[in-house]
């Protein structure tokens, strides 16, 4: 009865000789197709500290309006400017960056858009109070001022 016996002379190895090729393939791809940074800042960026900071539950949501002192002088002045994305704009543009920023989200989500201010410490309150005028209008009711920790000496 036994004439027929199992004879295995098949390998149960997986070849690898290509992993070294397929990996590198992978990790050259993620490298070109990743962005480190979405946004390059042209305007002066320093913070005020805070005490009390609240973070940031979902940063889909949020858009960046940076103020500040531009970093180019010669080329921009030194008057305060406004920055959105890449480019500077005037305070009466800012009711078209919301919208812009608000047809990027769906439906649902566009009433809770946040505007967050990233807004240089030497800066004059007049401008801020520009943008925020301009944000009321554009119904960008959620605003959210960007600060640093406030590290307090023990």
């Amino acid at each position: 009865m036994s004439k027929f016996g199992k004879k295995s002379s098949t390998s149960q190895e997986i070849p690898t000789a290509a992993l070294p090729d397929i990996i590198f393939m992978l990790l050259f791809f993620f490298m070109v197709t990743t962005v480190m940074r979405e946004v390059e800042l042209m305007v002066r960026q320093d913070l005020p500290k805070a005490v009390q900071l609240q973070k940031i539950e979902r940063k889909s949501l949020v858009s960046y309006i940076y103020i500040g002192e531009p970093r180019k002088t010669d080329l921009y002045g030194t008057e305060p400017k406004i920055q959105v994305n890449d480019v500077f704009v005037e305070p009466k543009d800012i009711v078209r960056f919301v919208n812009t920023e608000k047809d990027k989200l769906d439906e649902v989500l566009r009433d809770q858009i946040t505007m967050s201010l990233k807004v240089d410490i030497d800066t004059k309150m007049g401008i801020v109070t520009d943008v925020q005028q301009e944000l009321r209008e554009a119904n960008a009711r959620k605003l959210l001022y960007s600060s640093r920790k406030l590290v307090e000496d023990i």
